[in-house]
């Protein structure tokens, strides 16, 4: 625990280097010999990432992100009543706090020890990290694509351009693979993508676009 709290401090203000679950894929892909898989990330500073992309992310994962404290109670509440309903388990209602908690150091998968553990890093997360620095963080280490972490490397595999260069459509197209980036491909997307696409672009704008990131000091821009 003291390592982790450790890590906390000091990522609230350094780069983060490399992520938990990138280790966990790079581990992986050596296990099955392949060799030709590589875990790869370039960080940028939130003066390097564009606008559209840190909506996109809050649109598509966490519309209640500036106001709660690393867990959305009533995200909780619906998700399990619509499990109850269904009755199996659907997707989950983890905040964008609780997702950089579990990238940046936990494992990927489902299981009550990691949700324990998650459980109780988020609130020390919150508490010592500003929101736009959760977002920062979260969008250089999340999975985009197979080997492909961080808005950055995936700006430039996408789309040849830097990550501070994104439109709006391509934000919202990278926000979109999220859910399942192994399934859900941004270079050749399906009618899901481009449907989830549509719908992260117009969530942008009922969240009232850039002005939305300046209200709740999200941005260095």
């Amino acid at each position: 625990m003291l390592l982790w709290v450790t890590m906390i401090i000091l990522f609230a203000f350094l780069p983060v280097p490399y992520s938990m679950v990138m280790l966990e894929r790079q581990v992986s892909a050596w296990a099955t010999f392949n060799f030709s898989y590589v875990a790869r990330s370039t960080w940028a500073g939130d003066h390097a990432i564009s606008p559209y992309i840190k909506l996109a992310v809050i649109a598509s994962e966490d519309q209640r992100f500036p106001d709660h404290h690393g867990f959305d109670f009533d995200a909780i509440s619906d998700a399990l009543s619509q499990s109850s309903k269904k009755g199996h388990s659907s997707r989950g209602a983890s905040t964008l706090t609780q997702q950089t908690v579990k990238n940046l150091f936990l494992w990927d998968g489902r299981s009550w020890v990691r949700k324990g553990l998650e459980t109780l890093l988020t609130p020390g997360v919150e508490l010592i990290w500003s929101k736009s620095r959760i977002l920062t963080v979260y969008l250089n280490i999340a999975e985009f694509g197979p080997g492909i972490f961080g808005v950055e490397a995936a700006s430039q595999h996408f789309f040849h351009k830097s990550a501070k260069n994104l439109t709006a459509a391509e934000a919202a197209l990278l926000a979109a693979v999220l859910p399942n980036p192994h399934r859900l491909r941004a270079d050749k997307p399906s009618a899901y993508v481009r449907g989830r696409q549509q719908w992260i672009l117009h969530q942008m704008q009922l969240l009232g676009g850039s002005e939305f990131l300046r209200k709740n000091n999200l941005t260095d821009k």
